[in-house]
């Protein structure tokens, strides 16, 4: 289990996507947390409910934003956002199907499921949104 870490790579040069993506590092940790704990599944599903939200609500602002700008990579990097929003939501159903495989799901993929977005899409974002 691999805790994130905020980068300066990963700033966008858009304070509201800057600072998304720094609430969306700390929610993962805690949840990562909360996975190291003796099993509490309901504070688990409430963390990653929250994760799941604010992920889905900050892909829909970058892709406005993205839209907006007439973004040249638009389309490839929403796409990217439906393919992780849909893992997201299996690692949830993996959890509340199993809460013990799920758990172990979520602590050896979620911090590389987001990272690799910030350091792909994201990086090629950068500045174009400032």
């Amino acid at each position: 289990m691999a805790q994130l870490e905020w980068k300066q790579e990963y700033a966008i040069g858009n304070d509201s996507i800057d600072t998304d993506h720094e609430q969306i590092i700390e929610q993962i940790n805690h949840l990562y947390k909360q996975l190291s704990l003796p099993m509490d599944a309901l504070s688990i599903e409430a963390v990653l409910t929250d994760i799941q939200t604010d992920i889905s609500a900050h892909f829909a602002l970058e892709e406005l934003l993205m839209h907006k700008a007439n973004y040249a990579e638009y389309e490839a990097h929403r796409s990217d956002h439906e393919i992780l929003l849909d893992q997201i939501n299996d690692m949830v159903f993996s959890f509340a199907e199993d809460p013990e495989a799920g758990r172990e799901l979520l602590m050896n993929k979620l911090s590389d499921w987001f990272g690799d977005h910030f350091l792909s899409f994201d990086a090629r974002l950068h500045h174009q949104l400032g």
